[in-house]
């Protein structure tokens, strides 16, 4: 009671109240572990802790909650459970005045603040700040998991693991956020949850002094900068930085997807995935920008929006330094230098550099066609009802309403509605071509340009149009000629009201009006309004002509110049005169033939 505490450790300088205490205290540095369980030999410092293991054999849970009848196999259990109804949290950490419901909550707390990490593990030297945490590292060493769940025998590395899996089956969430209601089937998601709102972010990075809302996403963090990788996979060899990523990367050989949607039963590889996309059904946006006040649907999505604004391109290529702000980037930047190919086909073993590019291709085994080739449009724009095959590009199409052009070029200040377009923009800059053909060493800004111009080589045309049948390259020529049926034309100069059937031919005319040439050639240094008209310039100096004509071997300098030379042979004559009904093989012959019929009026 006089809080008198005489009994000091010699190694530590911890001071206890009793003799006994010290004794208990002391094994924490010899190792000692007298108390050993006669079911499986586990030993323990204590008897209080073989106790409490040897109710997990029996399943014995004698303490039970009168509100909830919830049972707990040790009176301090039950004693910290009764506080979630409670709501008490009688221990405050001193130098933040943050409450804890149980001590030991508040001393983890307190080595936030201190850096105290008092527990070494013996085989790898890894510190710890409570001894709980190092006795679950250690079983990543042994091995050993030996909780396990009686519904689906997963096994877990600690019972608390196993109790948050237990109510994946049961559903129950009994942790609920007095903010916003949600509810949480664990208490540390719902604390991470909590600093949303509070936006606290207690866990800072000593290198680049980064703040983090939970202490795992420090640690992963960390790790950008140690480059260290402790998970491998035990079937490839290949590491990650963290285990949720080596989880996720292990379902690639299993092609194992255990999260399902109960909206749409579409399945995921990881909870968080399924999580992202159950806010497609809910429309739930609950990360919000503080810069600019946009909301997203995950926090990794505002993570990396948040970039934007910064600047930040944390993930560098130890190959040619390139930076990224954001890990899949550099990973997938990362296999243009490797040539690795982690995606396999299981049933013809074709191996693919990304898990999009795999899921494509089993759709030619399945013959399912995907929305890019079905022609389905399932993702409606709410402001004009266009449709779109892909949810990405209904984000792209919003922003043509909103006029947002979030991405901004740091040498030119030139601003995009999409990340990608400002990535295309910069190698008009750097010169960067990083993609190279093949067949004959052509280099490409990107990777769409790259598989179109494969096609010349290979002669596939995967997209047809079902009013001609007429087969094409690319998704954006067959829109581009689906446009000539329906006279569609839905992008409009807002100088001259000229209308276009796509994008590109609206930014190509506005630099008419603006007189910008941003195409310069390197040769001659004359000026371009588009990237098209440079090539075909340099093409001029080259002497190459790289399009060839199958019938009669013509090659020409511009796929255009082809196009129009293949008529002359099919007798194709798609421009027709809306005056008189003459049919021309290009539209630069109807426009002269139009100017006939505008002399013959004056």
């Amino acid at each position: 009671h006089s809080g008198e505490r005489p009994y000091e450790c010699k190694q530590c300088n911890k001071a206890f109240s009793c003799s006994s205490h010290l004794l208990s205290h002391k094994r924490i540095h010899s190792g000692e572990k007298p108390y050993e369980c006669k079911q499986c030999s586990k030993t323990f410092c204590f008897s209080s802790s073989l106790l409490l293991h040897e109710r997990n054999h029996s399943g014995e849970k004698p303490y039970e909650c009168k509100l909830c009848s919830k049972k707990f196999g040790h009176s301090t259990s039950l004693q910290l459970h009764k506080r979630i109804h409670s709501g008490e949290k009688p221990y405050e950490c001193k130098q933040c005045c943050k409450a804890f419901s149980c001590s030991s909550s508040l001393r983890v707390h307190e080595r936030i603040h201190s850096g105290e990490k008092p527990y070494e593990c013996k085989q790898c030297s890894k510190t710890f700040s409570f001894s709980s945490s190092l006795r679950v590292h250690e079983r990543i060493h042994s091995g050993e998991k030996p909780y396990e769940c009686k519904q689906c025998s997963k096994t877990f590395l600690c019972f608390s693991h196993l109790r948050s899996h237990e109510r994946i089956h049961s559903g129950e969430k009994p942790y609920e956020c007095k903010q916003c209601s949600k509810t949480f089937s664990c208490s540390s998601s719902l604390r991470v949850h909590e600093r949303i709102h509070s936006g606290e972010k207690p866990y800072g990075c000593k290198q680049c002094s980064k703040t983090f809302s939970c202490s795992s996403s420090l640690r992963v963090h960390e790790r950008i900068h140690s480059r260290e990788k402790p998970y491998e996979c035990k079937q490839c060899s290949k590491t990650f930085s963290c285990s949720s990523s080596l989880r996720k990367h292990e379902r690639t050989h299993s092609a194992k997807n255990p999260y399902e949607c109960k909206q749409c039963s579409k399945t995921f590889l990881c909870f968080s995935y399924l999580r992202s996309h159950e806010r497609i059904h809910s429309g739930e946006k609950p990360y919000e920008c503080k810069q600019c006040s946009k909301t997203f649907s995950s926090s990794s999505s505002l993570r990396s929006h948040e970039r934007i604004h910064s600047g930040e391109k944390p993930y560098e290529c130890k190959q040619c330094c390139k930076a990224f702000s954001c890990s899949s980037s550099l990973r997938s930047h990362e296999r243009t230098h490797s040539g690795e190919k982690p995606y396999e086909c299981k049933q013809c073993s074709k191996a693919f550099s990304f898990s999009s590019s795999l899921r494509k291709h089993e759709r030619t085994h399945s013959g399912e066609k995907p929305y890019e080739y079905s022609g389905e449009k399932p993702y409606e724009c709410k402001q004009c009802s266009k449709a779109f095959n892909q949810a990405g590009n209904l984000r792209v199409h919003e922003r043509t309403h909103s006029g947002d052009k979030p991405y901004e070029c740091k040498q030119c200040s030139k601003a995009f509605s999409c990340s990608s377009s400002l990535r295309l923009h910069e190698r008009t800059h750097s010169g960067e071509k990083p993609y190279e053909c093949k067949y004959c060493s052509k280099t490409f800004i990107c990777s769409g340009y790259l598989r179109i111009h494969e096609r010349t080589h290979n002669g596939e045309k995967p997209y047809e149009c079902k009013q001609c049948n007429k087969t094409f390259s690319c998704s954006s020529s067959l829109r581009k000629h689906e446009r000539t049926h329906s006279g569609e034309k839905p992008y409009e100069c807002k100088q001259c009201n000229k209308a276009f059937n796509c994008s590109s031919s609206l930014r190509t005319h506005e630099r008419i009006h603006s007189g910008e040439k941003p195409y310069e050639c390197k040769q001659c240094s004359k000026k371009f309004i588009c990237f098209r008209s440079l090539r075909e310039h340099e093409r001029t100096h080259s002497g190459e002509k790289p399009y060839e004509c199958k019938q009669c071997s013509k090659t020409f300098s511009c796929s255009s110049s082809l196009r129009v030379h293949e008529r002359t042979h099919s007798g194709e004559k798609p421009y027709e005169c809306k005056q008189c009904s003459k049919t021309f093989i290009c539209s630069s012959h109807l426009r002269s033939h139009e100017r006939t019929h505008n002399e013959a009026k004056h």
